[in-house]
């Protein structure tokens, strides 16, 4: 279930040097008539460091959706859900930007970016 909209705040899961993001815009999305488009977790967003590096702040930067708090259903019907939004920063190859991550990261994310594996200190 995508519930993450233009606005949200996620907390940064890696050692970029940010520690929040505002979500600005979704890469490759678009919402019905009237209704924002939404991302989850896997999704790779736009956005704006709100604390942090002054290096990175108020810019636009990539980041991936790793964690998000409502249920992710899988297909063997289990469903996952995180204590609460997090995301990394990543570079436009999708390339991720710090070295490690804290915390959990979801396997749908693993699947889709191999090369964020590598920098993930857990898989749920």
């Amino acid at each position: 279930m995508k519930t993450l909209i233009p606005g949200a705040i996620l907390t940064c899961a890696d050692n970029s040097g940010a520690y929040e993001f505002k979500m600005v815009h979704i890469v490759g999305k678009g919402g019905r008539r009237r209704r924002p488009a939404a991302a989850g977790v896997g999704d790779i967003i736009i956005g704006s460091v709100v604390k942090g590096n002054q290096t990175y702040r108020k810019k636009p930067v990539r980041i991936i959706v790793i964690r998000q708090r409502a249920p992710i259903r899988r297909a063997n019907g289990m469903r996952v859900r995180f204590e609460d939004n997090a995301a990394i920063m990543v570079n436009e190859e999708n390339l991720p930007i710090g070295t490690e991550v804290k915390g959990a990261m979801a396997r749908e994310v693993v699947e889709r970016y191999v090369k964020v594996a590598g920098v993930a200190s857990r898989v749920v």
